[in-house]
């Protein structure tokens, strides 16, 4: 599958999260721990909000290890917000338009996971889009159709509603198919002020997904460590898996359930149920 992870809180640049941890981002495209693959090398992309209109973007085919264009970046691009996400195929192109994250306007998407069968599903999924959203697709993956469907159901509006309605609707539509264990999805979106995170899968064995402890707690902690001594009570980081093996820093979310990081870090876990 595919590894990501999001930043939420003060400016930081964006190297701090994807090379210096001994276990962040960059070292997890070689080296996975948890993920259904060792390796994530199938591509990757990073997005971020700064002080331009929208988020800026970045993506390329190459394996994010040996990108030198993207360790230029990331020791000069420094945002509060931003979304990185290596991929790992699960059968379609290894092509730029098929590296997360997604962008609509303000919004960024990233998934790890997959649609069962997506090649039965797929002319039923794509032909449920709103025909005005349907000219911006431009890649092949399971996980497009997933973000435009979400738009297509109200992500602008009420995202977690929108995913319920969305991963409802592939449920239904797989059923129809006979098609059992229909989703895997840990998915990151962001509107540039917001960060809603979830995880769910039809068996009921997700893809795993954890968020960083409160700023407080870490430094009680570990109060040794000069890194977590930098951090503020607002910042937050979510993870398909932990960047460190820190004893109380990170917190798996529960199955089937999701959670949103704003403003003043203000975060709640909420249950995730998807219905048609």
């Amino acid at each position: 599958m595919c590894r990501w992870m999001a930043w939420h809180g003060q400016p930081v640049l964006i190297e701090e999260l994807l090379f210096k941890p001994k276990h962040g981002l960059i070292d997890q495209s070689l080296h996975s721990r948890m993920g259904a693959e060792t390796t994530n090398g199938d591509g990757f992309g990073v997005g971020w909000y700064g002080t331009g209109e929208g988020p800026g973007l970045y993506r390329s085919i190459s394996p994010a290890w040996g990108d030198a264009n993207l360790r230029h970046l990331a020791g000069h691009i420094e945002s509060p917000l931003f979304l990185a996400h290596v991929r790992a195929t699960s059968g379609t192109a290894v092509q730029e338009t098929n590296c997360h994250p997604y962008r609509y306007g303000r919004w960024l998407f990233v998934h790890n996971g997959l649609v069962n069968e997506f090649r039965t599903v797929r002319r039923e999924l794509m032909l449920a889009l709103d025909p005005a959203l349907f000219p911006e697709l431009q890649g092949s993956t399971d996980s497009e159709v997933l973000f435009y469907l979400a738009l297509t159901n109200g992500l602008q509006e009420d995202p977690l509603a929108a995913l319920e309605r969305t991963i409802g609707f592939v449920e239904q539509t797989a059923e129809r198919h006979g098609i059992d264990r229909a989703i895997q999805a840990s998915i990151g979106v962001s509107d540039g002020e917001r960060l809603w995170a979830m995880r769910y899968s039809t068996e009921g064995k997700s893809r795993t997904l954890f968020a960083s402890a409160d700023a407080g707690a870490l430094k009680q902690l570990h109060p040794e460590n000069p890194r977590l001594a930098l951090l503020r009570d607002d910042d937050r980081v979510v993870v398909s898996e932990p960047f460190a093996d820190l004893p109380g820093a990170w917190h798996e979310l529960p199955e089937s359930s999701a959670l949103i990081v704003g403003p003043g870090g203000a975060h709640e876990r909420l249950p995730f149920r998807p219905h048609p």
